[in-house]
């Protein structure tokens, strides 16, 4: 696998909640970062996503309730 360094500035304050994030999760901040940019630019599902997330409801069935007359507005 082919990498490239990137290089970016955050508020301190950003970077501070970055660095716990990265720790409670046991990555380095680097590794913490790369997770988020590949979740989010580089496309798809994450792993099992259907397994754990679409499909993990216990509950009874949802039912959507009616939805009512969309309300009129005036245009802007």
């Amino acid at each position: 696998m082919c990498t490239m360094q990137l290089h970016l500035y955050v508020p301190a304050e950003l970077g501070e909640q970055i660095r716990r994030r990265a720790a409670a999760r046991g990555l380095t901040v680097s590794r913490y970062l790369a997770e988020l940019v590949q979740r989010d630019v580089g496309g798809g599902w994450p792993e099992h996503y259907f397994e754990e997330v679409v499909g993990a409801w216990k509950g009874e069935p949802l039912k959507r309730p009616e939805q009512g007359v969309v309300e009129r507005r005036d245009e802007l």
